[in-house]
């Protein structure tokens, strides 16, 4: 397998996923990679023991008109998400028609007058058996769970879609009995909360809502979409308290997915995730802030973007999706970023000077060979998603279409 386009990194292996190509979060633990799917539903579990010959280890089903499309790993526990497959209801075969309405709209949550038909909330399995996942406890959530933040220990951090707001919030988990996780607190910004009377003050073609948030000792980077950042104080886990506020769409594209504390050197990695075909959203901005006062945060600079080929036209998405967010255990780095691009494929920048980032790495995986993605227009171009770079420093990419795709760094 040949890529479009490579500099200082290489393929070393790929794996279909069982048939089922479709991938968005990867998780690697003692030689499983596990994966959530954006239109097969369910997860998979693949054996990457071998790296360069990954091969499908299972498959566990979701429940009807159910996606499990992110997930955690972490003290032997796998936390993966239950919520609304979207993208298999009519209603949203054009992607614009969920990115451009609140969720809480979108779903029927924000004032809801009939019943579910999907599963909701948090499902936790024992993967103490490596590569072999047992459901042991579960959460209902109303509308259901997009993102989860679960580095081991007491607490989990989620975004939560709640009948009576108007998008997903800040919750966080107790997790002390994993067989019985338990929502502790919440946040969400004012004007959220319809049911108890509050108003948005923002357009109601406006995502307003946590794509997911990271947590560092005390603080909640979380990354609200086109609301920019939301810094909160999580010292007291039951009282989710704002610390600041910071948006600057307008005048930029708004879609914050990714929030990155680089405490060490007091920055904050913030990306802002392309979400619409042939570049209707326009470009979007890996972007670093000086957060030495965390109440304070200050734009420095951005990762340049792709310069090697015309992706802007190259048709689907194009721009920045995810970036590896150095959990413990896997690869650390406070200079090194890897992100995916989607039809511009991977990208690693040195930030070691932070008003100056630079490339320093990339690889643009070939054409899939067939597409899993069924909506009207799509094509099949390249749509590398999220990525996860192990402790040894092997990269694990996955794509909407093409499975999963295993690379190395040489720079």
């Amino acid at each position: 397998m040949t890529p479009d386009h490579a500099r200082n990194m290489r393929l070393i292996g790929h794996c279909d996923q069982g048939g089922r190509a479709d991938g968005i979060q990867v998780m690697v633990e003692k030689g499983f990679a596990y994966i959530g799917h954006l239109f097969s539903q369910g997860f998979s579990i693949v054996d990457v023991r071998d790296p360069k010959n990954p091969k499908p280890a299972g498959y566990v089903a979701a429940p009807p008109n159910t996606w499990n499309v992110h997930l955690q790993v972490a003290d032997n526990l796998l936390l993966v998400i239950h919520g609304k497959d979207v993208f298999a209801d009519a209603a949203f075969a054009d992607e614009a028609s969920y990115y451009k309405a609140s969720a809480g709209t979108a779903l029927g949550t924000a004032a809801p007058t009939t019943a579910r038909n999907w599963d909701a909330g948090l499902a936790v399995y024992d993967i103490s058996t490596a590569g072999q996942p047992r459901r042991i406890g579960f959460m209902p959530v109303s509308g259901g769970i997009h993102r989860i933040w679960y580095t081991g220990g007491r607490w989990a951090y989620v975004s939560a879609l709640l009948d009576g707001y108007t998008d997903f919030i800040f919750m966080t988990v107790d997790m002390s009995d994993p067989s019985r996780p338990r929502e502790a607190g919440r946040y969400a910004l004012q004007g959220m909360h319809l049911a108890a009377g509050e108003k948005p003050s923002w357009e109601p073609n406006r995502k307003f809502g946590l794509h997911h948030a990271l947590v560092d000792g005390d603080i909640a980077w979380g990354a609200w979409r086109d609301a920019g950042l939301v810094v909160i104080d999580v010292a007291d886990r039951s009282d989710p308290r704002l610390i600041k506020h910071v948006n600057w769409s307008p005048p930029f594209q708004g879609g914050t997915h990714n929030c990155l504390p680089l405490a060490d050197r007091d920055l904050l990695v913030v990306l802002d995730e392309a979400v619409l075909d042939d570049f209707e959203d326009g470009l979007k901005n890996i972007w670093l802030f000086d957060v030495k006062d965390p109440a304070n945060p200050i734009p420095v600079s951005t990762m340049p973007p792709p310069m090697d080929a015309d992706y802007p036209h190259k048709g689907a998405h194009y721009g920045p999706h995810n970036i590896h967010e150095n959990r413990p255990g896997t690869f650390q780095s406070s200079s090194m970023i890897f992100s995916t691009w989607q039809n511009a494929g991977v990208r690693v920048f040195d930030i070691e000077n932070a008003r100056q980032p630079k490339e320093v790495g990339a690889l643009v995986p070939p054409p899939p060979r067939s597409m899993m993605d069924q909506r009207p227009g799509k094509k099949p171009i390249i749509q590398t998603c999220d990525i996860f770079v192990d402790k040894a420093g092997l990269i694990y990419v996955t794509d909407y279409n093409a499975g999963l795709y295993v690379m190395e760094f040489n720079g």
